[in-house]
């Protein structure tokens, strides 16, 4: 019978509920989700995945934790309820027309707990039709009141250790909401980097005009400055002094610890022409250019053309026009690969014709990153790399030229979660983890080091993110979450709060047992670190929630995306080393690959997804969850294409049907020793897999393989049979080894197989040594591989073969296959086989000989290279015993003999392995 989703859901209800027990344990954890919107189907695989290796690690007899809750602290869910409480259009037509939230619950979602408990309900359903088994008890959200007793018996030990401090710093800021901002509050820039701006003073009589650098050192260069005719500038005091800026530098500068009243405007017509100075480049004038933006750095540019590309280009166009013609560039710096202007080297070499030109910043990049990398100044300017006196000029600039600075973000929109700009602004009163501290970094080094990471090669992009990781604004005036205990007017935002809850989840069950107000700091102590005796909890049951922290802490493996590498993954690694012992820090990392939509990526607020539900409702969950495992292995991207998967669908029938047909199969058959073999290495290939995380490679394995080798199998049945008692077998191991992958039909399959209990804790398949029969297999293999070539001889020629003749390779040139096959140095492995007595001999024959089974050993998978080493058979017996099955396939009589018995022109081309073939 074929359950139906909804009954086996049922039935797995409580199935994975997972206590500690006398056996060895897995614990895994994914990123838990924040239910503020409808899951998608790349949402289906950052969860899927993860449940695929659960059911693995369990049928081989682990005690599996596999658990869930929702993220809901900070302020996105609050930007969202705003958002509806405002009537926005485009908000209210996603909740409404692609989440399809209910009216009359959609209008509820004024109150951002409405929508947390819509949506969190919603995403656990949805993961129960995808068959996640996962142990819902253990379910919480991060505004529970025990989670946030949690939160603060974290951060009291973080405070006294001093990895929190207070001070001055530039955070991502949302003047709407009146809060810093972390990613997880964005709409839009959630990559956004602060980037630090040096301003280079410029005086213009008794004001100043400040331009943003990144690369101060070329201030000596600088022949003009370049401001936007079609932009109006203010005249503002900042600090005291009279600057010239953009409207939109006057308002980021306010945010960053200055001083700022506007006193009136200068439209940019009345600067052009205008002369300025400064001690590093002189006196030079202010030119018009329209591609300087108002809203980056202070809406004015210094040119140096030289060595800015845009700059030499936007100079040259001026010239062609008959202006300005007196400028000349003022070179600074060498660097190989460019004359004295490497602007204008770039630029001309390029073709580049105007300012518009497509190419320029990719050209400007180039030419950056070749002055910095290897260029040096001229002696004139202090001489050194440039990489070295970039540094010290911006330090000469702050100390002894009046220079500030600025910062900004490296992309142009950053928008909060409310619908509000995102600025930089420096607080002073904010609370920072102190992630720069080099002694900690030290720490997290050397635990990468002992870490298992997936794949291996994020490991370096750990470690670039444990250097440059800076200190992280920890605490917010608004949103949801836990306050912080020695400063209650801050609450501790997103990120910071979701660093170690994964040994929140191995009590979590328990704990809602227990009245917040007695979880104090002295019970996680005891509880998690085995310090102290809290008197507000009954003996018994801390020593019960000790024993169970320990049974299954640390976690063994956790999942989450590459993009949170740069944050929460490295975070938590910070948080777990402060707090935990070195037995108890995590064991090891796996790394999501990105999902896209017919080739785009996945964004739900630009609409480009495709709802999990509705995959659901349309192809089964099983259908979903194979496409999803086996469409790229878990760290590449994968990318949804419904025609695909709809053929995935097609693949689980046919494997439905297989296993139907061969129920009580009963018989032999010469090649069911075969297919036994086959099986055997199916199994090790899939475990092989798995236990790497290779969970596509595993489902070519225990799906695609197995499909194939039946196909084999059948071609290879005697005429009118359909296989033996050996299929029932078969079935009876390839449901089990399709159950982590497609559950519901495996569970429904294992029933009508007559087997007792859940698929879901039968025992992995093991290889069963006593029928791996390497002379069959590679015996199959080479009938395989020769019915091919005869395959391939027939389509090119346009006769109708009344006979097919095979010639076997003699027995020397095996000889020379093992030679040439064993060699580490397959260019002299022509001198290896001469040195054989018999091989000169042969002479011309052998030498032909040696190079062409190199061809072919290198032509062949390394794989069937060792079988052919290490497992001799005799190929000419071996065709000869299927010399019937050559003749019903091909419908021609089939003659096997000897190369070296034949003086057929043809015979001498028989390698090992590869028969010549005559077809007349």
């Amino acid at each position: 019978m074929r359950y139906t989703e909804k009954e086996l859901i049922q039935r797995w209800d409580h199935a994975f509920e997972a206590d500690p027990a006398e056996k060895e344990k897995f614990y895994l954890t994914v990123a838990y989700p924040y239910p503020s919107g409808a899951m998608h189907v790349g949402h289906g695989r950052t969860y899927i995945v993860p449940d695929v290796l659960a059911r693995f690690r369990r049928m081989t007899g682990k005690q599996v934790l596999f658990p869930m809750a929702f993220h809901v602290t900070g302020t996105p869910v609050i930007g969202i309820s705003k958002r509806i409480a405002n009537g926005d259009k485009k908000t209210v037509g996603l909740y409404r027309d692609l989440y399809r939230v209910p009216q009359d619950i959609l209008d509820r979602f004024v109150d951002p707990m409405e929508i947390v408990r819509y949506f969190s309900e919603e995403y656990k359903r949805v993961m129960q039709r995808c068959g996640l088994s996962i142990d819902w008890r253990r379910r919480f959200i991060t505004v529970d009141p025990q989670y946030s007793k949690f939160i603060e018996w974290q951060y009291k030990h973080l405070h006294e250790e001093e990895h929190v401090v207070r001070g001055a710093h530039p955070v991502k800021y949302c003047p709407q909401c009146e809060n810093p901002v972390g990613d997880h509050d964005l709409l839009e820039g959630d990559k956004a980097e602060i980037i630090k701006f040096t301003l280079v003073m410029f005086r213009l009589g008794d004001a100043l005009i400040p331009c943003a650098t990144l690369r101060p050192e070329t201030t000596y260069g600088v022949t003009n400055l370049w401001v936007n005719p079609g932009t109006t500038y203010v005249r503002a005091k900042v600090d005291g002094q009279e600057w010239i800026v953009s409207p939109e530098a006057a308002e980021k500068l306010s945010l960053q610890d200055h001083e700022v009243f506007v006193l009136g405007t200068v439209p940019g017509t009345d600067l052009i022409d205008k002369t300025v100075s400064h001690p590093l480049s002189g006196e030079v004038p202010i030119l018009p250019a329209c591609f300087v933006d108002p809203d980056m750095g202070s809406g004015i540019v210094m040119s140096v053309p030289a060595h800015a590309p845009f700059d030499y280009i936007a100079l040259r166009d001026l010239q062609q026009q008959g202006k300005y013609t007196g400028i000349r560039p003022v070179s600074l710096i060498s660097v190989d690969g460019y004359g004295e202007f490497p602007a204008q080297d770039a630029v001309e070499r390029a073709g580049i014709t105007d300012q518009n030109d497509p190419g320029m910043e990719a050209l400007t990049q180039e030419v950056y990153s070749a002055e910095f990398s290897r260029g040096r100044l001229h002696e004139k300017y202090g001489g050194g790399s440039v990489r070295e006196a970039r540094d010290a000029v911006a330090a000469t600039m702050l100390e002894e030229h009046g220079s500030v600075v600025m910062y900004e973000f490296d992309i142009r929109q950053v928008v909060c979660r409310c619908g509000g700009r995102v600025f930089v602004r420096i607080l002073h009163d904010q609370w920072f983890l102190e992630y720069s501290d080099p002694a900690w970094k030290a720490e997290i080094h050397d635990q990468l080091a002992d870490m298992s990471l997936v794949p291996a090669e994020v490991r370096a992009e750990f470690d670039r993110t444990v250097d440059w990781l800076k200190d992280w604004a920890c605490t917010r005036r608004v949103g949801l979450g836990t306050k912080l205990p020695w400063d209650p007017a801050w609450i501790i935002e997103p990120l910071s709060d979701s660093t170690i809850y994964m040994a929140y989840y191995t009590i979590a069950h328990h704990l809602r047992e227990i009245a917040p107000e007695k979880l104090t700091p002295e019970v996680f102590d005891y509880i998690f670190l085995g310090e102290g005796a809290p008197e507000t909890v009954d003996a018994g049951t801390l020593e019960r929630l000790r024993t169970e922290f320990l049974y299954w802490y640390p976690y063994e493996y956790r999942f989450s995306a590459k993009d949170l590498i740069s944050n929460h993954l490295t975070f938590q690694l910070f948080h777990h080393k402060a707090i935990f012992p070195e037995e108890l820090q995590p064991k090891g990392m796996v790394v999501f690959g990105m999902g896209l939509l017919n080739g785009a990526k996945m964004s739900s607020s630009k609409g480009n997804v495709f709802l999990l539900e509705d995959a659901l409702e349309e192809f089964g969950a099983d259908t979903v969850r194979m496409f999803l495992v086996g469409s790229a292995e878990p760290w590449q991207d994968f990318d949804w294409r419904n025609e695909l998967v709809s053929s995935t669908r097609r693949q689980i029938e046919r494997f439905w049907n297989t296993v139907q047909e061969a129920r009580g199969a009963e018989g032999v058959s010469a090649i069911d020793p075969w297919l036994q073999s086959r099986l055997q290495q199916r199994i090790a290939a899939a475990t092989t897999a798995f236990e790497s995380f290779q969970t596509r490679q595993a489902l070519q394995e225990a799906f695609f393989g197995i499909e194939s080798d039946l196909k084999w199998y059948r071609r290879r049945l005697p005429e009118g049979t359909t296989g033996g008692a050996v299929l029932d077998d078969l079935c009876r191991v390839w449901v089990r080894l399709l159950a982590p992958f497609i559950p519901f039909t495996c569970e429904a399959l294992w029933n009508d197989l007559g087997e007792s209990g859940m698929i879901s804790f039968a025992a992995w398949p093991e290889v069963d040594e006593a029928l791996v029969n390497p002379e069959i297999e590679l015996s199959e293999e080479l009938l395989a591989r020769t019915v091919e070539d005869i395959e391939s001889i027939k389509k090119l020629i346009p006769m109708t073969p009344e006979s097919i003749s095979l010639f076997v390779a003699p027995a020397w040139k095996h000889d020379v296959f093992r030679t040439v096959a064993a060699s580490t140095d397959k260019t002299q492995v022509v001198k290896e086989v001469m040195k054989d007595e018999q091989m000169r001999k042969r002479g011309k024959e052998a030498t032909e000989t040696a190079k062409q089974v190199t061809k072919l050993v290198l032509k062949f998978p390394p794989k069937l290279v060792e079988q052919l080493l290490s497992t001799t058979i005799d190929e000419r017996a071996v065709l000869e015993g299927a010399r019937t099955f050559l003749e019903k396939e091909f419908g021609v009589p089939v003659q096997i003999r000897s190369a070296d018995e034949s003086d057929h022109p043809k015979a001498s081309g028989a390698l090992p392995f590869k028969p010549a073939i005559v077809i007349e």
